[in-house]
């Protein structure tokens, strides 16, 4: 609960960073303060979310300041942002790369985040080669040989799976269900028509205070879909929740049987039944052996309701948690408790067991075995007359990547598939996705297109005479011309300086636009990457580049689809400095009508902006709202206000400083176009513009 103390630390902390005029001029004495502020913050609580914005501007203020620089480097990799942790981490190694013994690793740590495996496995090799050198260094900062070893071996996974990214459309299940905090578990009935999860939101939660971490509690959301839209998620209530924290783990696929976690005796597995007016009984232990007094935390119960899996740190496992195999008895309770074997678990965590309608199909979630990272999804199936499992086998990128992926849920038809993630177009935190597969889940091998064979060369029938008589008459048979396969077109795109024309070497990606589907690729030398486009049929896709110092890029293009045919296509784009007085269009935020409210697409563009203003701490922005022409001038100037409005409440309430950005509404002052036309005038004309005021 929250103490006077620590609302006492927090109502300092708001004074402190009130009293400060927004600054990024080198200030060490202001640096030291805020390194104090964070110290006795992280004395108090566990509010790392907190204490993150406090510790960048502590290292913002003094880039020289070793420790200030470096813990905001480790709370960016401990938190969110994680691939922003290596400019802090890279202040410190170029002062003195000796003040973390293990500041390599860090560093290749925070590149492996931000899919940079090349620049990962550079500092990885040299902490090696640190420590081959000091192979008897025993301090507290050293990171073992195993785990550079594993971060290696994940890096290299990485780079194959990013290669050929998998056929999957990844997208947001919208903001009915998501909101800016953590949401995450999802599971549904068989129907696909009543989602529960977990979620750590402020609204509708059922205890005012916060946890230690300043958050709000876990609770259990419930939502039902009617004419292929979710209702607004809302509490489950009592007795499932509580005041405390409480997660839902499975759904029974009847919806009756709803099973949860609860701190209880090291963490125990709770069920829950659906009474007939839909409220829910008081939550019990699992009947049988399941708990124990170690920690049981996950669970999937088959469609037949006879046999479920769950994960435990009980002893006799192969490390960490385990994935086991329960049976129900004759009496109804669980008993036959046995480990699934090596050929499952690991000697790391392995957790988020989901066993599918087909009940041999287990999708579950490693730390282990071949994964790029944090826990990766994988797919093993049960062959009853073996009575062995088949080996395990990596969903692949972009369902899986360098962070945590757990929680992986399908659809009885075995075409959509659900999960937790932070992923570019996230609301808040953690969001719940809904992953379609055009060939369905049981076929989740990436799409191998092949390239085209050289037409064979044909030699020509040494000369013979045929004994032919007009009775036997000679029938030829005209060769089968080869199948071609469908060829990938070749989609380069080289990114340069607007004004200087250099080359840059920026962070570049290519998706479907609705489906975010994403674009193999490779890289070609410093600001080049060349996409593999497979698809046969043509579609809008979005370019996005990132660079520190830049505006980002967030580009729609069309490109047609992949044929028979050997096809390369190139781009080059332009990228602006963040110098006073640049503007930019930000196209792809979009309000509901008449609103100023986001539509749930609008994310990705708000997002980077977001990450834009994080990665530049100097920058301060003007975000103007524009209108067309249609209502009155004064309510469209209010209406473009209240928008512009809207973007700056979404960036403050991620840790932008406000006075960092200024909001204004234009109206219908400013159009780009003439609002005589809708598609090529009046959709041009309403817009937000984001225009630099100042980087120092």
């Amino acid at each position: 609960m929250r103490s006077i103390f620590k609302v006492l630390i927090f109502s300092s902390l708001f004074l402190t960073i009130s009293l400060v005029g927004y600054s990024q001029e080198q200030n060490p004495e202001l640096a030291q303060e805020y390194m104090i502020q964070a110290e006795l913050t992280l004395e108090a609580t566990q509010a790392l979310d907190d204490v993150r914005p406090i510790l960048i501007t502590a290292a913002d203020l003094d880039t020289t300041f070793i420790k200030a620089n470096f813990e905001a480097g480790k709370i960016l990799v401990e938190t969110v942002g994680k691939d922003l942790a290596v400019k802090y981490f890279m202040r410190v190694y170029r002062q003195d790369p000796d003040y973390n013994f293990s500041i390599e690793y860090w560093i290749g740590k925070s590149y492996q985040y931000g899919l940079n495996f090349d620049k990962a496995l550079e500092y990885y090799t040299l902490y090696k080669e640190r420590l081959n050198k000091k192979s008897n260094y025993q301090g507290k900062d050293k990171i073992s040989l195993a785990s550079v070893d594993r971060s290696i071996f994940e890096c290299e996974n990485g780079k194959e799976f990013v290669s050929r990214p998998g056929n999957y459309s990844i997208v947001n299940i919208g903001r009915e269900i998501n909101s800016e905090y953590e949401d995450y578990a999802p599971v549904f009935n068989e129907n696909e028509d009543e989602l529960v999860f977990t979620s750590r939101r402020r609204e509708d939660n059922l205890n005012e205070n916060v946890f230690e971490d300043n958050k709000p509690y876990e609770d259990i959301f419930t939502s039902r879909k009617s004419g292929g839209t979710w209702s607004r998620a809302k509490n489950i209530g009592a007795p499932v929740n509580t005041p405390y924290h409480d997660s839902n783990l499975a759904l029974s696929a009847d919806g009756g049987t709803l099973f949860i976690y609860k701190d209880n005796n090291g963490g125990d597995i709770y069920s829950t039944e659906r009474n007939a007016d839909g409220t829910w009984t008081e939550p019990i232990p699992l009947p049988g052996i399941i708990n124990s007094s170690f920690e049981e935390k996950s669970i999937t119960i088959s469609s037949d309701e006879r046999t479920l899996y769950f994960a435990s740190n009980r002893p006799g496992g192969f490390g960490g948690l385990d994935i086991y195999r329960a049976t129900k008895d004759s009496k109804g309770e669980w008993s036959n408790v046995r480990n699934l074997g090596p050929t499952i678990n690991t000697e790391f965590d392995d957790d988020g067991p989901y066993i599918d309608y087909d009940n041999v199909t287990l999708y579950f979630s490693s730390q282990g075995r071949k994964g790029m990272g944090g826990y990766d999804i994988f797919k093993t199936t049960f062959d009853p007359a073996t009575n062995e499992w088949s080996e395990p086998e990596n969903l692949g990128y972009p369902i899986n990547t360098p962070d945590d992926d757990i929680y992986f849920v399908s659809s009885k038809d075995g075409k959509r598939a659900y999960y937790s993630s932070v992923r570019e177009d996230g609301m808040g935190y953690t969001d719940i996705y809904m992953i379609t597969i055009p060939e369905g889940l049981k076929h989740t091998e990436p799409i191998a297109v092949a390239e085209p064979e050289p037409d064979p060369i044909v030699e020509p029938d040494p000369i013979v005479e045929p004994e032919v008589t007009p009775k036997d008459p000679v029938v030829v048979t005209p060769k089968e011309e080869p199948k071609k396969e469908i060829v990938p077109i070749k989609y380069t795109i080289t990114v340069v300086d607007a004004k200087t024309k250099t080359a840059l070497d920026a962070k570049i990606g290519l998706q479907g636009m609705r489906d975010n589907v994403v674009v193999g690729a490779s890289n070609k030398g410093t600001g080049v990457k060349e996409f593999n486009i497979v698809s046969p049929e043509a579609k809008e896709y979005r370019i996005s580049i990132e660079m520190e110092g830049y505006i980002f890029v967030n580009q729609s293009v069309r490109i047609e689809g992949a044929t028979t045919e050997e096809k390369s296509l190139s781009k080059t784009i332009e990228m602006q400095k963040l110098v006073v007085g640049v503007s930019s269009v930000l196209r792809n935020i979009y309000f509901d009508f008449d609103k100023a409210t986001f539509k749930d697409e609008s994310y990705n563009e708000l997002n980077k902006l977001e990450r834009m203003l994080k990665q530049n701490e100097a920058l301060s922005v003007e975000i103007a709202g524009h209108t067309d022409n249609i209502g009155g001038k004064a309510y469209n100037l209010q209406l473009s206000k209240r928008r512009a409005e809207a973007v700056k409440d979404f960036l403050t309430s991620k840790g932008i400083d406000a006075r960092r950005i200024t909001a204004v509404g234009y109206g219908e002052a400013n159009p780009l176009a003439s609002n005589d036309d809708e598609t090529d005038g009046r959709e041009i004309n309403r817009r937000v513009e984001m225009k630099v005021l100042g980087n120092k």
